[in-house]
Protein backbone atom coordinates (compact mmCIF):
# COMPACT_ATOMS: atom_id res chain seq x y z
CA UNK A 1 0.00 0.00 0.00
CA UNK A 2 2.82 2.40 0.84
CA UNK A 3 4.58 1.66 -2.44
CA UNK A 4 1.33 2.10 -4.37
CA UNK A 5 0.65 5.51 -2.81
CA UNK A 6 4.17 6.66 -3.55
CA UNK A 7 3.90 5.45 -7.15
CA UNK A 8 0.83 7.69 -7.48
CA UNK A 9 2.79 10.62 -6.12
CA UNK A 10 0.82 10.74 -2.84
CA UNK A 11 2.95 11.75 0.13
CA UNK A 12 2.80 9.31 3.05
CA UNK A 13 2.78 12.35 5.34
CA UNK A 14 -0.61 13.57 4.11
CA UNK A 15 -2.89 10.56 4.27
CA UNK A 16 -6.61 10.70 4.92
CA UNK A 17 -7.43 7.24 6.27
CA UNK A 18 -10.96 6.07 5.59
CA UNK A 19 -10.91 2.40 6.56
CA UNK A 20 -9.81 0.86 9.84
CA UNK A 21 -7.23 -1.45 8.31
CA UNK A 22 -5.69 1.52 6.44
CA UNK A 23 -4.21 2.53 9.80
CA UNK A 24 -1.48 0.00 9.03
CA UNK A 25 -0.21 2.50 6.48
CA UNK A 26 0.47 4.87 9.37
CA UNK A 27 2.00 2.03 11.35
CA UNK A 28 4.34 1.39 8.44
CA UNK A 29 5.26 5.09 8.33
CA UNK A 30 6.05 4.86 12.05
CA UNK A 31 8.33 1.90 11.34
CA UNK A 32 10.23 3.93 8.75
CA UNK A 33 10.70 6.81 11.20
CA UNK A 34 11.85 4.43 13.92
CA UNK A 35 14.45 3.11 11.47
CA UNK A 36 15.61 6.73 10.98
CA UNK A 37 16.32 7.19 14.69
CA UNK A 38 13.06 8.15 16.41
CA UNK A 39 11.45 5.99 19.06
CA UNK A 40 7.93 4.73 18.35
CA UNK A 41 6.13 7.37 20.41
CA UNK A 42 8.06 10.18 18.74
CA UNK A 43 7.29 8.65 15.36
CA UNK A 44 3.62 8.39 16.24
CA UNK A 45 3.44 12.10 17.07
CA UNK A 46 4.96 12.92 13.68
CA UNK A 47 2.52 10.65 11.83
CA UNK A 48 -0.53 11.73 13.83
CA UNK A 49 0.21 15.38 13.12
CA UNK A 50 -1.17 15.25 9.59
CA UNK A 51 -3.36 12.18 9.43
CA UNK A 52 -7.15 12.26 9.50
CA UNK A 53 -9.29 9.18 10.14
CA UNK A 54 -12.87 9.12 8.89
CA UNK A 55 -14.93 6.39 10.49
CA UNK A 56 -17.73 5.25 8.20
CA UNK A 57 -20.09 2.89 9.93
CA UNK A 58 -21.33 1.99 13.40
CA UNK A 59 -22.22 -1.53 12.20
CA UNK A 60 -19.89 -4.09 13.86
CA UNK A 61 -19.15 -5.80 10.53
CA UNK A 62 -17.57 -2.56 9.34
CA UNK A 63 -15.12 -2.39 12.25
CA UNK A 64 -12.80 -5.38 11.92
CA UNK A 65 -11.27 -7.00 14.98
CA UNK A 66 -8.81 -9.90 15.22
CA UNK A 67 -7.75 -12.29 17.93
CA UNK A 68 -4.37 -11.83 19.60
CA UNK A 69 -3.23 -15.26 18.40
CA UNK A 70 -3.65 -14.18 14.77
CA UNK A 71 -1.83 -10.90 15.43
CA UNK A 72 1.00 -12.83 17.11
CA UNK A 73 1.30 -15.13 14.10
CA UNK A 74 1.77 -12.36 11.55
CA UNK A 75 3.30 -9.49 13.52
CA UNK A 76 5.70 -11.08 16.01
CA UNK A 77 8.73 -9.76 14.11
CA UNK A 78 7.11 -6.51 12.93
CA UNK A 79 6.53 -5.18 16.43
CA UNK A 80 10.25 -5.51 17.17
CA UNK A 81 10.96 -3.24 14.20
CA UNK A 82 8.73 -0.64 15.88
CA UNK A 83 10.69 -0.98 19.11
CA UNK A 84 7.60 -2.22 20.97
CA UNK A 85 7.05 -5.09 23.33
CA UNK A 86 4.18 -7.47 22.69
CA UNK A 87 2.11 -5.74 25.37
CA UNK A 88 2.76 -2.29 23.90
CA UNK A 89 1.89 -3.44 20.39
CA UNK A 90 -1.36 -5.06 21.54
CA UNK A 91 -2.31 -2.00 23.56
CA UNK A 92 -2.25 0.13 20.40
CA UNK A 93 -5.47 -1.49 19.19
CA UNK A 94 -6.84 -3.18 22.29
CA UNK A 95 -10.57 -3.36 22.83
CA UNK A 96 -12.70 -5.59 25.03
CA UNK A 97 -16.49 -5.39 25.12
CA UNK A 98 -17.00 -8.31 27.45
CA UNK A 99 -16.11 -11.23 25.22
CA UNK A 100 -12.33 -11.01 25.54
CA UNK A 101 -9.51 -8.87 24.22
CA UNK A 102 -9.20 -8.25 20.49
CA UNK A 103 -7.11 -6.17 18.10
CA UNK A 104 -9.40 -3.52 16.57
CA UNK A 105 -8.69 -1.82 13.28
CA UNK A 106 -10.80 1.24 14.09
CA UNK A 107 -9.10 1.56 17.47
CA UNK A 108 -5.72 1.38 15.73
CA UNK A 109 -6.78 4.09 13.29
CA UNK A 110 -8.05 6.36 16.07
CA UNK A 111 -4.80 5.97 18.00
CA UNK A 112 -2.54 6.63 15.03
CA UNK A 113 -4.26 9.76 13.72
CA UNK A 114 -4.53 13.24 15.13
CA UNK A 115 -7.99 14.14 13.88
CA UNK A 116 -11.10 11.99 13.52
CA UNK A 117 -14.56 12.46 12.06
CA UNK A 118 -17.85 10.82 11.26
CA UNK A 119 -19.74 11.33 8.01
CA UNK A 120 -22.88 13.10 9.28
CA UNK A 121 -23.80 15.05 12.40
CA UNK A 122 -25.74 12.14 13.84
CA UNK A 123 -22.96 9.70 12.96
CA UNK A 124 -20.50 11.95 14.78
CA UNK A 125 -22.67 11.66 17.91
CA UNK A 126 -22.91 7.89 17.49
CA UNK A 127 -19.15 7.54 16.95
CA UNK A 128 -18.38 9.55 20.07
CA UNK A 129 -20.55 7.16 22.10
CA UNK A 130 -19.07 4.07 20.42
CA UNK A 131 -15.45 4.98 21.02
CA UNK A 132 -15.73 6.85 24.32
CA UNK A 133 -13.96 3.94 26.03
CA UNK A 134 -10.73 5.16 24.42
CA UNK A 135 -11.11 8.45 26.32
CA UNK A 136 -12.62 7.20 29.58
CA UNK A 137 -12.03 10.44 31.50
CA UNK A 138 -14.08 12.50 29.05
CA UNK A 139 -17.81 13.10 28.78
CA UNK A 140 -19.20 11.73 25.53
CA UNK A 141 -19.61 15.21 24.00
CA UNK A 142 -15.89 15.87 24.54
CA UNK A 143 -14.64 12.74 22.75
CA UNK A 144 -12.45 14.13 19.92
CA UNK A 145 -14.46 12.82 16.97
CA UNK A 146 -15.93 15.58 14.80
CA UNK A 147 -18.16 15.22 11.75
CA UNK A 148 -18.38 16.31 8.13
CA UNK A 149 -21.47 15.14 6.27
CA UNK A 150 -20.93 13.28 3.03
CA UNK A 151 -21.85 14.83 -0.29
CA UNK A 152 -22.21 13.67 -3.88
CA UNK A 153 -20.35 14.57 -7.06
CA UNK A 154 -23.25 16.48 -8.56
CA UNK A 155 -22.07 16.55 -12.22
CA UNK A 156 -21.93 12.74 -12.21
CA UNK A 157 -25.46 12.24 -10.90
CA UNK A 158 -27.60 14.96 -12.45
CA UNK A 159 -29.76 13.71 -15.33
CA UNK A 160 -29.13 15.40 -18.71
CA UNK A 161 -32.69 16.75 -18.86
CA UNK A 162 -32.58 18.40 -15.46
CA UNK A 163 -29.06 19.64 -16.11
CA UNK A 164 -30.48 21.44 -19.15
CA UNK A 165 -33.19 23.02 -16.99
CA UNK A 166 -30.64 24.21 -14.44
CA UNK A 167 -28.53 25.75 -17.18
CA UNK A 168 -31.55 27.59 -18.63
CA UNK A 169 -33.14 28.87 -15.45
CA UNK A 170 -30.57 28.70 -12.63
CA UNK A 171 -27.08 29.32 -14.05
CA UNK A 172 -25.12 28.05 -17.03
CA UNK A 173 -22.23 27.31 -14.66
CA UNK A 174 -24.31 25.94 -11.78
CA UNK A 175 -21.97 22.97 -11.33
CA UNK A 176 -19.16 25.33 -10.38
CA UNK A 177 -21.36 27.00 -7.74
CA UNK A 178 -23.51 24.07 -6.64
CA UNK A 179 -22.64 24.55 -2.95
CA UNK A 180 -23.88 28.17 -2.85
CA UNK A 181 -27.41 28.30 -1.39
CA UNK A 182 -28.13 31.70 -2.97
CA UNK A 183 -27.81 30.16 -6.43
CA UNK A 184 -30.76 27.85 -5.87
CA UNK A 185 -33.21 30.66 -5.20
CA UNK A 186 -33.50 30.84 -9.00
CA UNK A 187 -35.30 27.47 -9.02
CA UNK A 188 -38.62 29.28 -8.85
CA UNK A 189 -37.97 30.53 -12.37
CA UNK A 190 -38.45 26.97 -13.69
CA UNK A 191 -42.10 26.69 -14.82
CA UNK A 192 -43.95 23.89 -13.05
CA UNK A 193 -45.03 22.37 -16.34
CA UNK A 194 -41.45 22.17 -17.62
CA UNK A 195 -40.19 20.47 -14.47
CA UNK A 196 -43.16 18.07 -14.56
CA UNK A 197 -42.56 17.17 -18.22
CA UNK A 198 -38.85 16.77 -17.62
CA UNK A 199 -39.50 14.38 -14.79
CA UNK A 200 -42.10 12.55 -16.84
CA UNK A 201 -39.45 11.97 -19.50
CA UNK A 202 -36.98 10.59 -16.94
CA UNK A 203 -39.68 8.30 -15.59
CA UNK A 204 -40.43 6.92 -19.02
CA UNK A 205 -36.72 6.26 -19.57
CA UNK A 206 -36.54 4.42 -16.24
CA UNK A 207 -39.54 2.26 -17.10
CA UNK A 208 -38.17 1.42 -20.56
CA UNK A 209 -34.85 0.51 -18.95
CA UNK A 210 -36.53 -1.59 -16.26
CA UNK A 211 -38.57 -3.47 -18.86
CA UNK A 212 -35.49 -4.44 -20.82
CA UNK A 213 -33.61 -5.50 -17.69
CA UNK A 214 -36.54 -7.60 -16.49
CA UNK A 215 -36.88 -9.25 -19.87
CA UNK A 216 -33.20 -10.21 -19.93
CA UNK A 217 -33.36 -11.39 -16.30
CA UNK A 218 -36.14 -13.84 -17.03
CA UNK A 219 -34.64 -15.06 -20.29
CA UNK A 220 -31.45 -15.79 -18.38
CA UNK A 221 -33.46 -17.66 -15.77
CA UNK A 222 -34.98 -19.95 -18.40
CA UNK A 223 -38.19 -18.21 -19.48
CA UNK A 224 -39.23 -18.55 -23.11
CA UNK A 225 -39.34 -15.47 -25.38
CA UNK A 226 -43.13 -15.65 -25.26
CA UNK A 227 -43.17 -15.64 -21.48
CA UNK A 228 -40.86 -12.65 -21.37
CA UNK A 229 -43.10 -10.59 -23.65
CA UNK A 230 -45.18 -9.56 -20.62
CA UNK A 231 -42.31 -7.35 -19.54
CA UNK A 232 -42.76 -5.17 -22.60
CA UNK A 233 -45.73 -3.55 -20.83
CA UNK A 234 -44.88 -3.94 -17.17
CA UNK A 235 -44.96 -0.80 -14.96
CA UNK A 236 -47.28 2.14 -15.46
CA UNK A 237 -45.81 5.55 -16.39
CA UNK A 238 -48.81 7.25 -14.75
CA UNK A 239 -48.44 5.49 -11.39
CA UNK A 240 -46.65 6.91 -8.37
CA UNK A 241 -43.29 5.12 -8.56
CA UNK A 242 -41.23 4.48 -5.44
CA UNK A 243 -37.52 3.73 -5.79
CA UNK A 244 -35.52 1.65 -3.31
CA UNK A 245 -31.98 0.78 -4.37
CA UNK A 246 -29.02 -0.02 -2.13
CA UNK A 247 -27.00 -2.79 -0.57
CA UNK A 248 -29.30 -5.38 0.98
CA UNK A 249 -27.73 -5.35 4.44
CA UNK A 250 -30.17 -6.33 7.16
CA UNK A 251 -29.94 -3.00 8.98
CA UNK A 252 -31.19 -1.22 5.84
CA UNK A 253 -34.52 -3.10 6.21
CA UNK A 254 -35.40 -3.46 2.53
CA UNK A 255 -38.54 -5.36 3.50
CA UNK A 256 -39.95 -2.89 6.05
CA UNK A 257 -42.57 -1.84 3.51
CA UNK A 258 -43.59 -5.51 3.11
CA UNK A 259 -44.34 -6.06 6.79
CA UNK A 260 -48.15 -5.86 6.34
CA UNK A 261 -48.87 -7.35 2.91
CA UNK A 262 -52.64 -6.89 3.15
CA UNK A 263 -52.26 -3.17 3.83
CA UNK A 264 -49.57 -2.87 1.16
CA UNK A 265 -51.84 -4.63 -1.32
CA UNK A 266 -54.59 -2.08 -0.76
CA UNK A 267 -52.09 0.74 -1.33
CA UNK A 268 -50.55 -0.65 -4.50
CA UNK A 269 -53.71 -2.01 -6.12
CA UNK A 270 -55.91 1.08 -5.84
CA UNK A 271 -57.19 1.49 -9.44
CA UNK A 272 -57.79 5.23 -8.95
CA UNK A 273 -54.40 6.01 -7.44
CA UNK A 274 -51.96 3.24 -8.43
CA UNK A 275 -48.56 2.87 -6.78
CA UNK A 276 -45.59 0.75 -7.85
CA UNK A 277 -42.21 -0.02 -6.31
CA UNK A 278 -38.90 -0.70 -8.03
CA UNK A 279 -36.36 -2.51 -5.85
CA UNK A 280 -32.72 -2.93 -6.82
CA UNK A 281 -29.64 -3.97 -4.94
CA UNK A 282 -27.22 -6.69 -3.95
CA UNK A 283 -26.22 -8.52 -0.80
CA UNK A 284 -22.65 -9.36 0.15
CA UNK A 285 -21.76 -12.92 -0.91
CA UNK A 286 -21.18 -13.82 2.75
CA UNK A 287 -24.32 -12.07 4.02
CA UNK A 288 -26.90 -14.85 4.03
CA UNK A 289 -29.57 -12.81 5.90
CA UNK A 290 -29.14 -10.07 3.29
CA UNK A 291 -29.49 -12.61 0.49
CA UNK A 292 -32.70 -13.83 2.14
CA UNK A 293 -34.11 -10.31 1.88
CA UNK A 294 -33.32 -10.25 -1.84
CA UNK A 295 -35.05 -13.61 -2.23
CA UNK A 296 -38.11 -12.37 -0.33
CA UNK A 297 -38.51 -9.27 -2.50
CA UNK A 298 -37.92 -11.21 -5.70
CA UNK A 299 -40.44 -13.90 -4.70
CA UNK A 300 -43.07 -11.29 -3.88
CA UNK A 301 -42.52 -9.54 -7.21
CA UNK A 302 -43.55 -12.74 -8.98
CA UNK A 303 -46.68 -13.35 -6.92
CA UNK A 304 -50.11 -12.89 -8.49
CA UNK A 305 -51.08 -10.04 -6.14
CA UNK A 306 -47.97 -7.94 -6.69
CA UNK A 307 -46.81 -8.84 -10.20
CA UNK A 308 -46.23 -5.58 -12.03
CA UNK A 309 -46.65 -3.60 -8.81
CA UNK A 310 -43.35 -4.68 -7.25
CA UNK A 311 -40.34 -5.36 -9.44
CA UNK A 312 -36.81 -6.35 -8.54
CA UNK A 313 -33.88 -5.46 -10.79
CA UNK A 314 -30.80 -7.68 -10.55
CA UNK A 315 -27.14 -6.71 -10.87
CA UNK A 316 -27.48 -3.24 -9.42
CA UNK A 317 -24.74 -0.95 -10.74
CA UNK A 318 -24.01 2.73 -11.42
CA UNK A 319 -25.89 2.77 -14.71
CA UNK A 320 -29.02 1.41 -13.06
CA UNK A 321 -28.62 3.84 -10.17
CA UNK A 322 -28.61 6.81 -12.54
CA UNK A 323 -31.93 5.75 -14.03
CA UNK A 324 -33.48 5.15 -10.61
CA UNK A 325 -32.40 8.35 -8.83
CA UNK A 326 -33.73 10.47 -11.68
CA UNK A 327 -36.77 8.48 -12.80
CA UNK A 328 -38.59 7.38 -9.66
CA UNK A 329 -41.09 9.78 -8.09
CA UNK A 330 -40.19 9.12 -4.46
CA UNK A 331 -36.96 7.85 -2.88
CA UNK A 332 -37.42 5.42 -0.01
CA UNK A 333 -34.89 4.69 2.76
CA UNK A 334 -35.70 2.58 5.81
CA UNK A 335 -32.52 1.89 7.86
CA UNK A 336 -32.44 1.09 11.55
CA UNK A 337 -31.55 4.35 13.25
CA UNK A 338 -28.71 5.14 13.95
CA UNK A 339 -26.86 2.61 11.75
CA UNK A 340 -26.96 4.63 8.51
CA UNK A 341 -23.77 6.63 8.96
CA UNK A 342 -24.64 8.98 6.08
CA UNK A 343 -26.02 7.46 2.89
CA UNK A 344 -25.86 9.28 -0.44
CA UNK A 345 -28.47 7.72 -2.74
CA UNK A 346 -31.12 10.06 -1.37
CA UNK A 347 -28.83 13.03 -2.02
CA UNK A 348 -28.55 11.95 -5.67
CA UNK A 349 -32.32 11.61 -5.88
CA UNK A 350 -32.89 15.06 -4.36
CA UNK A 351 -30.51 16.64 -6.88
CA UNK A 352 -32.83 15.32 -9.58
CA UNK A 353 -35.95 16.59 -7.85
CA UNK A 354 -37.06 13.45 -6.00
CA UNK A 355 -38.50 13.99 -2.52
CA UNK A 356 -37.14 11.57 0.10
CA UNK A 357 -39.22 9.44 2.43
CA UNK A 358 -36.77 8.19 5.01
CA UNK A 359 -36.00 7.30 8.59
CA UNK A 360 -34.37 10.29 10.33
CA UNK A 361 -30.93 8.76 10.11
CA UNK A 362 -27.64 9.63 8.42
CA UNK A 363 -27.75 12.71 6.24
CA UNK A 364 -31.57 12.89 6.25
CA UNK A 365 -31.59 13.66 9.99
CA UNK A 366 -30.10 17.04 9.09
CA UNK A 367 -31.47 17.32 5.54
CA UNK A 368 -35.19 16.97 6.28
CA UNK A 369 -36.92 20.31 6.78
CA UNK A 370 -40.61 19.38 6.67
CA UNK A 371 -41.09 20.67 3.12
CA UNK A 372 -38.68 18.56 1.05
CA UNK A 373 -40.03 15.08 1.73
CA UNK A 374 -41.21 12.95 4.63
CA UNK A 375 -39.75 11.54 7.84
CA UNK A 376 -40.64 7.97 8.81
CA UNK A 377 -41.14 7.27 12.50
CA UNK A 378 -39.70 9.21 15.39
CA UNK A 379 -36.26 10.64 16.02
CA UNK A 380 -35.40 7.98 18.57
CA UNK A 381 -33.95 4.50 19.13
CA UNK A 382 -35.77 1.43 20.48
CA UNK A 383 -34.75 -1.35 22.85
CA UNK A 384 -37.09 -3.87 21.23
CA UNK A 385 -36.48 -4.70 17.55
CA UNK A 386 -40.02 -5.85 16.82
CA UNK A 387 -41.54 -2.77 18.49
CA UNK A 388 -39.24 -0.56 16.42
CA UNK A 389 -40.04 -2.25 13.11
CA UNK A 390 -43.76 -2.22 13.82
CA UNK A 391 -43.75 1.49 14.73
CA UNK A 392 -41.69 2.45 11.67
CA UNK A 393 -43.77 0.36 9.25
CA UNK A 394 -47.02 1.79 10.61
CA UNK A 395 -45.61 5.29 10.18
CA UNK A 396 -44.59 4.53 6.59
CA UNK A 397 -47.99 3.11 5.65
CA UNK A 398 -49.74 6.11 7.22
CA UNK A 399 -47.53 8.57 5.33
CA UNK A 400 -48.35 6.85 2.05
CA UNK A 401 -52.07 6.65 2.71
CA UNK A 402 -52.63 10.11 4.20
CA UNK A 403 -50.02 12.38 2.64
CA UNK A 404 -47.77 11.07 -0.12
CA UNK A 405 -50.28 9.45 -2.49
CA UNK A 406 -52.87 12.22 -2.10
CA UNK A 407 -50.25 14.92 -2.75
CA UNK A 408 -49.01 13.17 -5.88
CA UNK A 409 -52.51 12.68 -7.33
CA UNK A 410 -53.88 16.11 -6.40
CA UNK A 411 -53.76 17.54 -9.92
CA UNK A 412 -54.74 20.95 -11.18
CA UNK A 413 -56.79 21.60 -14.30
CA UNK A 414 -53.53 21.40 -16.26
CA UNK A 415 -52.97 17.81 -15.08
CA UNK A 416 -49.99 18.77 -12.94
CA UNK A 417 -49.58 18.21 -9.22
CA UNK A 418 -48.30 21.62 -8.17
CA UNK A 419 -48.00 20.45 -4.57
CA UNK A 420 -45.64 17.68 -5.68
CA UNK A 421 -43.66 20.14 -7.81
CA UNK A 422 -43.24 22.35 -4.73
CA UNK A 423 -41.77 19.34 -2.91
CA UNK A 424 -39.44 18.64 -5.83
CA UNK A 425 -38.18 22.23 -5.92
CA UNK A 426 -37.65 22.33 -2.17
CA UNK A 427 -35.78 19.02 -2.30
CA UNK A 428 -33.40 20.51 -4.85
CA UNK A 429 -33.11 23.89 -3.14
CA UNK A 430 -32.39 22.47 0.32
CA UNK A 431 -30.27 19.44 -0.59
CA UNK A 432 -28.27 20.29 -3.75
CA UNK A 433 -25.93 22.83 -2.10
CA UNK A 434 -25.76 21.29 1.39
CA UNK A 435 -24.96 17.75 0.24
CA UNK A 436 -22.59 18.37 -2.64
CA UNK A 437 -19.06 17.02 -2.77
CA UNK A 438 -17.92 20.56 -3.52
CA UNK A 439 -19.17 21.68 -0.10
CA UNK A 440 -17.75 18.56 1.53
CA UNK A 441 -14.24 18.91 0.08
CA UNK A 442 -14.12 22.60 0.99
CA UNK A 443 -15.07 21.69 4.54
CA UNK A 444 -12.46 18.93 4.78
CA UNK A 445 -9.84 21.29 3.34
CA UNK A 446 -10.45 24.25 5.62
CA UNK A 447 -11.23 22.37 8.83
CA UNK A 448 -8.85 19.43 8.57
CA UNK A 449 -6.45 19.21 5.62
CA UNK A 450 -4.82 22.65 5.75
CA UNK A 451 -4.33 22.69 9.55
CA UNK A 452 -2.97 19.14 9.45
CA UNK A 453 -0.56 19.90 6.60
CA UNK A 454 0.76 22.89 8.53
CA UNK A 455 1.21 20.80 11.68
CA UNK A 456 2.96 18.10 9.68
CA UNK A 457 5.43 20.57 8.17
CA UNK A 458 6.28 21.91 11.62
CA UNK A 459 6.71 18.41 13.01
CA UNK A 460 9.18 17.40 10.28
CA UNK A 461 11.57 20.33 10.84
CA UNK A 462 14.96 19.73 12.49
CA UNK A 463 14.60 15.97 12.22
CA UNK A 464 11.19 15.94 13.93
CA UNK A 465 12.26 18.03 16.90
CA UNK A 466 8.67 19.06 17.74
CA UNK A 467 7.50 15.45 17.54
CA UNK A 468 10.25 14.37 19.92
CA UNK A 469 9.49 17.21 22.34
CA UNK A 470 5.74 16.54 22.24
CA UNK A 471 6.21 12.82 22.91
CA UNK A 472 8.43 13.63 25.90
CA UNK A 473 5.89 16.16 27.21
CA UNK A 474 2.97 13.72 26.85
CA UNK A 475 4.88 11.02 28.70
CA UNK A 476 5.58 13.45 31.55
CA UNK A 477 1.94 14.61 31.74
CA UNK A 478 0.60 11.04 31.79
CA UNK A 479 2.92 10.23 34.69
CA UNK A 480 1.91 13.40 36.58
CA UNK A 481 -1.86 13.19 36.10
CA UNK A 482 -2.81 10.46 38.62
CA UNK A 483 -1.30 12.57 41.42
CA UNK A 484 -2.69 15.94 40.29
CA UNK A 485 -4.64 17.73 43.03
CA UNK A 486 -7.39 20.33 42.46
CA UNK A 487 -9.03 22.48 45.14
CA UNK A 488 -11.70 25.10 44.40
CA UNK A 489 -13.41 27.82 46.44
CA UNK A 490 -16.18 30.23 45.55
CA UNK A 491 -18.29 27.92 43.39
CA UNK A 492 -22.04 28.12 43.88
CA UNK A 493 -25.03 26.40 42.40
CA UNK A 494 -28.70 27.14 42.48
CA UNK A 495 -30.67 30.07 41.07
CA UNK A 496 -28.88 33.19 39.87
CA UNK A 497 -30.25 36.53 38.78
CA UNK A 498 -29.15 37.84 35.42
CA UNK A 499 -26.02 39.96 35.85
CA UNK A 500 -25.03 38.49 39.21
CA UNK A 501 -21.33 37.65 39.53
CA UNK A 502 -18.89 36.13 42.01
CA UNK A 503 -15.22 35.17 42.35
CA UNK A 504 -13.92 31.65 41.79
CA UNK A 505 -10.48 30.48 42.91
CA UNK A 506 -8.68 27.23 42.08
CA UNK A 507 -5.42 25.69 43.22
CA UNK A 508 -3.65 22.98 41.19
CA UNK A 509 -0.81 20.96 42.66
CA UNK A 510 1.39 18.23 41.10
CA UNK A 511 5.06 17.37 41.07
CA UNK A 512 7.00 18.39 37.96
CA UNK A 513 4.05 20.44 36.65
CA UNK A 514 4.30 23.93 35.12
CA UNK A 515 1.47 26.45 34.57
CA UNK A 516 1.94 26.28 30.81
CA UNK A 517 1.24 22.52 30.95
CA UNK A 518 -2.44 23.00 31.80
CA UNK A 519 -5.52 25.07 31.20
CA UNK A 520 -8.02 25.67 34.02
CA UNK A 521 -11.61 26.59 33.15
CA UNK A 522 -14.96 27.29 34.74
CA UNK A 523 -17.66 25.37 32.89
CA UNK A 524 -21.35 25.88 33.49
CA UNK A 525 -24.49 24.19 32.32
CA UNK A 526 -28.10 24.20 33.46
CA UNK A 527 -31.70 25.16 32.79
CA UNK A 528 -32.58 28.68 31.77
CA UNK A 529 -35.63 30.49 33.13
CA UNK A 530 -38.82 29.91 31.21
CA UNK A 531 -41.64 27.42 30.99
CA UNK A 532 -40.15 25.48 28.09
CA UNK A 533 -37.23 24.13 30.16
CA UNK A 534 -34.81 25.21 27.44
CA UNK A 535 -31.37 23.73 28.03
CA UNK A 536 -28.46 26.15 28.13
CA UNK A 537 -25.45 24.84 26.16
CA UNK A 538 -22.25 24.37 28.21
CA UNK A 539 -20.08 27.49 28.38
CA UNK A 540 -16.37 27.59 29.16
CA UNK A 541 -14.49 30.49 30.76
CA UNK A 542 -10.67 30.25 31.15
CA UNK A 543 -9.30 31.06 34.58
CA UNK A 544 -6.18 33.24 34.82
CA UNK A 545 -2.97 31.96 36.45
CA UNK A 546 -2.25 34.32 39.34
CA UNK A 547 0.71 33.05 41.33
CA UNK A 548 2.49 30.10 42.87
CA UNK A 549 1.66 29.60 46.54
CA UNK A 550 4.29 28.81 49.17
CA UNK A 551 3.22 25.16 49.24
CA UNK A 552 3.90 24.90 45.49
CA UNK A 553 0.27 25.00 44.29
CA UNK A 554 -0.62 27.17 41.31
CA UNK A 555 -3.48 29.59 41.88
CA UNK A 556 -6.07 30.50 39.21
CA UNK A 557 -8.78 33.19 39.54
CA UNK A 558 -11.89 34.29 37.68
CA UNK A 559 -14.62 36.82 38.36
CA UNK A 560 -17.50 34.80 36.99
CA UNK A 561 -20.60 36.49 35.60
CA UNK A 562 -22.76 34.15 33.49
CA UNK A 563 -24.66 35.59 30.55
CA UNK A 564 -27.83 33.70 31.52
CA UNK A 565 -29.91 33.81 34.66
CA UNK A 566 -31.75 30.86 36.11
CA UNK A 567 -30.75 27.54 37.63
CA UNK A 568 -27.17 26.80 36.63
CA UNK A 569 -24.57 24.23 37.64
CA UNK A 570 -20.86 25.05 37.67
CA UNK A 571 -17.61 23.15 37.73
CA UNK A 572 -13.88 23.74 37.38
CA UNK A 573 -11.79 21.50 35.16
CA UNK A 574 -8.11 21.08 34.43
CA UNK A 575 -6.93 19.90 30.99
CA UNK A 576 -3.44 19.27 29.58
CA UNK A 577 -2.38 22.15 27.38
CA UNK A 578 0.25 22.17 24.63
CA UNK A 579 0.38 24.23 21.46
CA UNK A 580 1.09 21.13 19.33
CA UNK A 581 -1.88 19.06 20.52
CA UNK A 582 -4.51 18.66 17.75
CA UNK A 583 -7.22 19.42 20.34
CA UNK A 584 -7.48 19.92 24.09
CA UNK A 585 -9.12 16.52 24.60
CA UNK A 586 -6.53 14.54 22.64
CA UNK A 587 -4.92 12.84 25.65
CA UNK A 588 -8.25 11.98 27.24
CA UNK A 589 -7.09 13.45 30.56
CA UNK A 590 -9.30 15.73 32.62
CA UNK A 591 -9.74 16.58 36.31
CA UNK A 592 -12.96 18.08 37.71
CA UNK A 593 -13.95 19.81 40.93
Amino acid sequence: GVRALRALGISPSAWHLNEGHAAFLNLERCRELVASGLNFYEAREAVEANSLFTTHTPVPAGNDTFGYDLVDTYFWSYRAQLGLTREQFMELAHEDHGSGSSYGMTVLALRLTGLHNGVSKLHGEVARKMWQFLWLSLDVDEVPIDSITNGIHSPSWVAPEIDALYKRFVDMRWKEHVDEPELWKHLDAIPDEELWQMHRRRKELLIDYARQRLKHQHLRQGASPGQSDEFEHILNPDALTIGFARRFATYKRATLLLRDLARLGRILNDPERPVQIIFAGKAHPADQPGQALVEQVNHLSQSDEFRGKIVFLENYDIEMARYLVSGADLWLNTPIRPYEASGTSGQKAALNGLPNCSILDGWWAEGYNGKNGWAIGEEREYDNDDERDEADSQSLYALLERQIISTYYDRGSDGISHGWIALMKEAIRSCAPAFSMRRMVKEYTTRFYVPEIRRGICMEQNHYQQARELATWEDRIRRIWPGLGLYVSGLRDGHFDLGAGFDVHAWVRADNLHPEDISVDVVYDGLADGTDGHRVPPHTFPMAYTKREQDGAYRYDLHFQPAEGGTLAYGVRVLPNHVDLPNVYDLGLIRWA
